[in-house]
């Protein structure tokens, strides 16, 4: 009946019977098949696919599944490329691991789970692209790359060697469960991007190396590289890409500019800094949230974005400074940190200090050479805010802000804009680094400054008041700040309008003798100013004063000469005519010469010697009358302060005003 039964059954049904009964038989085939007898036809295989020795020492054993197999070898050894410096890739104690069955019908190996025990590993990767991890006997094929997802060590070493890159660590791993949630402990010391290198800290057990959809493990680090210092903890989602990061920092350093070669990340020189805040990365977005610390004797906090995703990396972020001392600007234009803006961060060793002021050649002009390449190494739109400054010194500046912007090669400080001296002084400069040498252009307006605070000995008579107006508008070409300067054409003016100040200034300037009477008997007046310009015409480098004039009441004053960015050398002629009649003057004009960092003031022979000849030869007929060679019939008239000053307030044709409007176009707002 049973055999009836059996034969009145569908075909498919009998065939569902059979597949059913094959499968049973192959799954305890499997489970109690002999996998360590393929051992050694694995290790022959593996070893011909990769050109590279490959053994199971002691064991194998093989679990299957319906989506893969795992894998468990005991003792595992597999040679690195002829080429490398490390004899092995990998050699372990013990190896276990999952595998992903049907991606290798694609050649592709996927291993979501890696546990290796007591490995060493040896990473080299090569200019070519070659790579001692690629399982194909092609290294440079990037298809040969196995998939990892969780790596699991117990202790271990690990080398990884780049030359081209400047990186050559070496990394000891070890596990101790007692350690609670960090496990896992490491050591790096070696070198990475040319600078040694030590670092330490500590993780999960479980490096998530490709991981999608685990939660993140938790990771410390506290690093060393040259005088760069990191600390850090927090989690990282995915370690190969280091992606899916939230931790927090602590940064100190000698300079931000030192970033550049370890992180690609284009900050310019400063003075020792100590940063701190929060970090995140998404994809191939960093963010700094928080940021706040110290750059040398100034304060700083903001927050920046750093984004990879483009063919150009982007850098933007807002910054502020309650208060920014003047030391801390020195580096951003080639100077060293003075001593006191060296030693302002604690734990960070003193960079090199001032040592000297002024160039062994006597000039005064920057000449650390602009580096252009880190200005096409990125684009970047940062704004920096600074509330207050201090320490000015000869400099009044008493806030600043300006917008920087990096974009195809061009540098624009735009909007900049600065108090200076009760005043303000705004603009911008454009700086074209996709031209060698680099177009440069400035172009600044100054506003509403006050006399006394531009010239400290007049603040110090406590009566002086007036205001000065002004710009700067030079283009040119060149690599530093001294050759630019020295080859540059455009237009320099400053003006005022009316004022006062002390009188003592204008006398000794004039030499008037019977001024100098009247003051040390009755005090210091004061002198109303009427008028005042000081404007230029410059011609690669050459400045000629074009309107060179100050009109006060007690005496007009009028200048010529020229003043050479090239040379730094001055030479003008300075004519004083006193408005009113005076004895015992030795009116004659004034020579101003030297250079910017040793001017030198005198008298003009000529003049002071036809005076000094008269006055011999009369008292040789009475004494009394060697007074009448001095006196000053006084011939100086009132300016026409209109038209002087209309007059400053345009370039003269030719090269000087083509070099002013090209400046002007530095300006984008």
């Amino acid at each position: 009946m049973t055999t009836n039964v059996l034969r009145n059954r569908p075909l498919w049904l009998k065939l569902l019977a059979a597949l059913v009964l094959l499968l049973a038989a192959l799954a305890l085939l499997l489970a109690f098949f002999p996998w360590d007898t393929l051992r050694e036809p694995v290790n022959r295989y593996v070893s011909e696919k990769t050109g590279r020795k490959f053994e199971i020492t002691r064991r194998l054993d093989v679990g299957i599944g319906l989506r893969g197999a795992t894998v468990k070898a005991d003792g595992i050894e597999f040679a690195n490329p002829p080429w490398a410096r490390d004899p092995y890739l990998v050699k372990a104690e013990r190896a276990e691991f999952d595998i992903r069955l049907w991606p290798l019908i694609r050649q592709k190996v996927v291993i979501p789970r890696l546990a290796l025990s007591s490995p060493t590993l040896g990473l080299q990767l090569e200019p070519d692209g070659r790579r001692t991890w690629a399982l194909g006997k092609d290294t440079s094929d990037t298809g040969t790359v196995p998939v990892i997802g969780l790596m699991q060590v117990d202790g271990g070493a690990v080398d990884f060697l780049a030359k081209h890159l400047g990186v050559d660590l070496h990394a000891d791993v070890s596990y101790d469960t007692s350690r609670g949630t960090l496990p896992l402990s490491y050591r790096i010391k070696g070198r990475y991007k040319g600078q040694p290198l030590t670092a330490e800290g500590r993780t999960g057990n479980v490096l998530q190396l490709k991981a999608a959809g685990q939660p993140p493990f938790p990771m410390e680090v506290d690093a060393a590289a040259g005088h760069t210092r990191l600390k850090a903890s927090g989690t990282v989602t995915d370690f190969a890409d280091l992606d899916g990061v939230e931790a927090k920092f602590d940064l100190k350093g000698q300079t931000l500019g030192a970033l550049f070669p370890l992180l690609g990340i284009a900050l310019p020189e400063t003075s020792p800094y100590a940063l701190s805040g929060d970090l995140r990365k998404r994809g191939k977005l960093w963010e700094v949230a928080g940021l706040k610390g110290r750059l040398g004797l100034s304060d700083i906090a903001g927050d920046m974005r750093f984004d990879k995703a483009g063919p150009v990396p982007h850098l933007a972020g807002e910054l502020r400074s309650r208060v920014m001392d003047m030391d801390d600007l020195g580096p951003l234009i080639g100077l060293r940190p003075t001593e006191r803006s060296a030693k302002a961060v604690q734990g960070v060793a003193p960079p090199p200090t001032i040592t000297q002021v002024r160039r062994p050649d006597g000039k005064v002009l920057p000449t650390a050479p602009l580096d252009f390449e880190r200005v096409r190494a990125m684009n970047a739109d940062v704004k920096y805010t600074a509330d207050r400054i201090r320490n000015v010194r000869d400099i009044p500046l008493d806030r600043g802000s300006v917008q920087v912007k990096l974009a195809d090669s061009v540098l624009t400080l735009d909007p900049l804009d600065l108090g200076m001296a009760g005043g303000r002084t705004s603009g911008a400069i454009r700086i074209d680094a996709s031209k060698n040498p680099a177009d440069i252009r400035a172009s600044l307006d100054v506003r509403a400054m006050q006399l006394a605070r531009v010239f400290p000995k007049l603040e110090a008579t406590g009566n002086s008041v007036g205001r000065l107006d002004g710009r700067i508008n030079l283009s040119g070409s060149g690599s530093t700040v001294a050759n630019w300067l020295g080859g540059a054409s455009g237009d320099v003016a400053v003006m005022s309008g009316r004022g006062q100040f002390g009188n003592l200034l204008p006398v000794f300037a004039t030499l008037v003798g019977g001024d100098i009477i009247k003051f040390l008997l009755r005090g210091d007046r004061n002198v109303e100013l009427r008028c005042a310009a000081l404007a230029f015409d410059v011609n690669k480098g050459l400045m000629t004063g074009r309107t060179l004039m100050m009109d006060t009441t007690n005496a007009v004053f009028t200048a010529t000469g020229q003043a050479n960015l090239a040379t730094e050398g001055l030479d003008f002629v300075v004519y004083p005519e006193p408005k009113s009649k005076n004895i015992l003057s030795i009116r004659t004009p004034l020579v101003v010469s030297g250079t910017f960092g040793a001017p030198k003031g005198g008298l003009k022979a000529g003049p002071l010697a036809e005076r000094g000849l008269a006055a011999l030869a009369l008292s040789a007929v009475n004494p009394l009358l060697a007074l009448a060679a001095t006196i000053e019939s006084g011939p100086g008239e009132d300016s026409d302060c209109k038209s002087v000053l209309a007059q400053a307030n345009k370039p003269s044709a030719g090269p000087a005003a083509a070099g002013a409007a090209k400046a002007k176009g530095a300006k984008t707002r």
